[in-house]
C-alpha cells in the first residue's frame, strides 16, 4: 500500500495528537512524519521534509494557515483545512485545498479527506508529477529524526522489518521500516528495488560486471547480484539514466 507523508499543523497540542492518532487508526494511507504548533515551525518543516499533505489549522499565533500558505513559493502537497471556524469554507477552497473539515472531527469525513488526498496525486499528470520528485527523505528514529538528500543515498538494505540506509559519506541508518514503504515512496526513475532485500540508487552505481550471472558494484564498494530475473529491467532502468559509448 502507498503511504502519502502528513504533517499535522494546528496551534493546540491536544489537536494534533488527536488528529495523528485518528490518521493512524483510521487512515493507514497516511503517514504523519511531523507536526508544528506555528507556521514559523511548520514552514521549515514542509521545506525541509517535503509532504504530500498538510492537514492545517487556520487560527494560529503569528501567521495564521492561509498566511502560511502564501508565503511558499513551492506548494508540493495538498492541503486539507481543519478547524472549528465555519466561515473558512469558502477561503479554503480560494487557497486550493482539496478539503475541509470542521471540529470536532468526525472519522468519515476525515476518510473522506484522505480519499480526495489520494484521488489529487493519482491523477496528476506525469509533468507535474516530474516536477514534484521530492530532494529530501526523513528518516525517523527513537529520539527523532534524520534529513538526507536522496542524491546521497546509495544504497538500501532490508533486515527483516528493519532497512539499513548507506550513504555516500559512510553513514548507515537503521530505520524501523520495511524495505517496500521505501520502494513506494521513493522516486522510481532514480531507486531500483534489484533484489528482495537491495534497493540500489542507479546514480550511485560504479561498475556492472558480468562476474555471477551479473553484478552491480556501488560507489561504497558494495557487490549486489542481479537476479536473472530482474536483470533485463535493471538494464532497461539504467539504459534511460545514462548515455552507453
Amino acid at each position: 500500500m502507498k503511504t502519502y507523508k502528513a504533517i499535522i499543523i494546528d496551534d493546540e497540542e491536544p489537536g494534533r495528537k488527536n488528529l495523528s492518532i485518528m490518521l493512524q487508526k483510521y487512515c493507514p494511507e497516511i503517514e504523519v512524519i511531523a507536526d508544528a504548533g506555528s507556521a514559523v515551525d511548520a514552514k521549515q518543516k514542509i521545506i525541509a521534509l517535503n509532504p504530500n499533505v498538510l492537514f492545517l489549522d487556520v487560527q494560529m499565533p503569528e501567521l495564521d494557515g492561509f498566511d502560511l500558505l502564501d508565503s511558499l513559493s513551492q506548494k508540493n502537497f495538498c492541503t486539507v483545512i481543519v478547524t472549528a471556524h465555519a466561515e473558512y469554507g469558502i477561503k479554503a477552497v480560494k487557497a486550493g485545498a482539496v478539503d475541509y473539515i470542521l471540529k470536532p472531527i468526525v472519522i468519515k469525513e476525515l476518510q473522506q479527506a484522505v480519499k480526495k488526498v489520494i484521488e489529487t496525486w493519482e491523477n496528476k499528470t506525469p509533468e507535474n508529477i516530474s516536477a514534484q520528485i521530492p530532494e529530501h527523505i526523513t528518516l525517523t528514529h527513537t529520539s527523532g529524526f534524520a534529513v538526507l538528500k536522496l542524491q546521497d543515498i546509495i544504497r538500501m538494505e532490508a533486515d527483516d522489518n528493519y532497512t539499513r540506509v548507506y550513504t555516500h559519506d559512510k553513514k548507515t541508518y537503521y530505520v524501523s521500516k520495511p524495505l517496500k514503504q521505501f520502494e513506494d515512496n521513493l522516486p522510481e526513475n532514480i531507486f531500483f528495488r534489484l533484489h528482495r532485500s537491495y534497493i540500489i540508487n542507479l546514480k550511485h552505481i560504479a561498475e556492472y560486471t558480468k562476474e555471477d550471472g551479473g553484478t552491480v558494484i556501488m560507489q561504497d564498494g558494495a557487490k549486489i547480484q542481479i537476479p536473472r530475473a530482474r536483470y533485463t529491467d535493471f538494464m532497461d532502468a539504467l539504459k534511460k539514466l545514462s548515455v552507453q559509448l
